[in-house]
């Protein structure tokens, strides 16, 4: 298991679409993996659980990995969130 500090840098923060791109992304991985924020710990493969976090810009997120593909899941969360969910 690894975790890492994530920051949201777009200044819309995690809204719907940026919820679904999280979704999505971490999908495509067989490792659990989650976002923690204060006491909230959620399913990053959940649409409606990222969005229950209400990250707003500058908020910093923990995301944990779990599993046999859990280094390159962690780097593609953590590319995705340094994109700014490919948001201008």
């Amino acid at each position: 298991m690894i975790s890492k500090e994530l920051e949201v840098l777009n200044r819309a923060g995690i809204h719907a679409r940026p919820a679904a791109e999280i979704a999505k992304k971490a999908s495509g991985y067989s490792s659990d993996i989650f976002l923690s924020r204060d006491t909230m710990k959620i399913n990053a493969k959940s649409i409606m659980g990222v969005i229950t976090l209400g990250a707003t810009y500058k908020t910093k997120l923990i995301c944990t990995c779990s599993g046999a593909d859990e280094n390159e899941a962690m780097k593609g969360m953590e590319d995705l969130f340094l994109s700014r969910f490919e948001e201008k």
